[in-house]
């Protein structure tokens, strides 16, 4: 939709409109006096600049006292509200400068004449409001606050050029440089301001696909143990009208139509897992994942590996009972992970892992405790992607399981998952 373009009337009002909200300067600093400098310098050049303008204009330049002391108040007070809103502050300030160079025009020079169209402190003054001002507006409001300076000082040059000592040409240089120096610095917090929302938005995005990749990853696994039991119910479908005599016809139906459905949902399983692969584990069809997945009998294995890799591990592993299968494998997984954390970033920390049915039968605890690491050995890696812990929570969610992690107040982490070995529905229904 074509947008109307503005009128040079709404161009100027938009060009000398305060461009966001009135944040203090600096506010977003995380160091508190970073936050503070501005206010402690607008109070310490006001405590300056005040006093001095109102004795300057009555005794030097040889105002009225009373118009002296509001003109002063008008020039200086400004730089107060100048850390919020800088440009409504330079308006301000600047329109009464603008006054008193007018009133000072009225009174004749003394027999040592005074800067003019601009005082000394209203140099000063003036100078500090263009470096907020381009600290915070956009860079054509820069440029309309630097031209509306030149030209107003430019016209007074031009109506008594006697006056004139030239100082408002160092307020336009001075000034200038200022704008810019102001300018840079506010794109460049705005940039890294960018870059921080960036940085946490790709942080969350890095956290998501992490969590999608482990659920995908448990998913390929758990295909496995899904397919066994529905091959077993296939088999025992197809064979249960030769295992047991004397059938009905409708019975030997039934059985069939229960080992047509068993295959239609691998056929069904296997597209899917097709679906959840990824770049990395996509391959031929029917090529990948055809290893068994592990289970708890295989922690010694993975113990003595561990080992090798030359981390103390002590086991602690009595005997078992039949554990279902996703909780079977959920169990070395987590170990898995937990021990890999170990040699990661804390090698050579003697470590003690235990998995022990509870004692009432209903679950399964997992603990993987790692002390301290040794001083003298670095480690292997100071970061992580985070799926260790994404995937560890993953396994203990699909379970209906709890998992307990963190540090040790004597150093060290601590791992502990308890998977229930049946379902509320099982245990409801026994």
């Amino acid at each position: 939709m074509p947008t109307t373009p503005m009128t040079p009337l709404a161009r100027l009002r938009d060009t000398f409109t305060p461009a966001g909200p009135p944040t203090p300067l600096f506010g977003h600093s995380p160091r508190r006096f970073v936050r503070r400098l501005p206010y402690a310098v607008a109070i310490v050049f006001v405590a300056i600049l005040l006093p001095v303008t109102v004795m300057f204009l009555g005794e030097g330049y040889h105002l009225n006292p009373d118009l002296a002391l509001v003109l002063g108040l008008f020039q200086v007070l400004p730089l107060l509200f100048a850390v919020r809103r800088p440009l409504v502050a330079w308006g301000v300030a600047f329109t009464a400068h603008t006054v008193c160079a007018a009133a000072i025009l009225g009174f004749p020079p003394g027999p040592h004449p005074q800067p003019w169209p601009w005082t000394p402190m209203a140099i000063i003054g003036m100078l500090l409001l263009l470096l907020a001002v381009g600290l915070r507006e956009r860079n054509r409001t820069l440029i309309a606050v630097w031209t509306l300076t030149g030209a107003v000082s430019v016209v007074f040059q031009m109506i008594a050029p006697g006056r004139s000592n030239g100082t408002w040409v160092a307020l336009l240089v001075i000034g200038g440089v200022l704008l810019v120096i102001g300018g840079l610095l506010r794109e460049r917090a705005v940039t890294q301001r960018a870059l921080a929302e960036q940085e946490t938005i790709s942080e969350a995005e890095r956290s998501r696909r992490t969590l999608l990749e482990e659920r995908a990853r448990i998913a390929r696994e758990l295909h496995d143990v899904v397919a066994h039991h529905m091959s077993v119910i296939t088999v025992q479908a197809d064979s249960a009208p030769y295992r047991v005599e004397g059938l009905p016809d409708a019975a030997r139906e039934e059985f069939a139509s229960i080992a047509a459905t068993a295959r239609e949902s691998l056929t069904e399983m296997r597209r899917l897992l097709g679906v959840l692969r990824n770049e990395d584990t996509a391959g031929a069809p029917g090529t990948a994942d055809r290893t068994p997945q592990p289970g708890v009998e295989r922690i010694p294995q993975l113990i003595e590996a561990t080992v090798r890799a030359g981390v103390p591990v002590e086991l602690s592993m009595p005997g078992l009972p039949a554990l279902p299968q996703a909780v079977d494998l959920s169990a070395y997984r987590i170990t898995q992970e937990a021990l890999a954390n170990v040699v990661r970033h804390a090698p050579g920390a003697a470590t003690r892992v235990s998995v022990s049915p509870e004692p009432d039968g209903t679950g399964l605890v997992v603990l993987v405790v790692n002390a301290a690491p040794e001083r003298d050995t670095p480690p292997l890696e100071t970061g992580g992607t985070g799926h260790g812990l994404v995937g560890m929570r993953e396994r203990v969610r699909l379970v209906g399981g709890t998992l307990d992690t963190g540090p040790l107040p004597e150093g060290g982490f601590r791992v502990a998952a308890r998977l229930p070995l049946s379902t509320e529905e099982e245990s409801s229904t026994a």
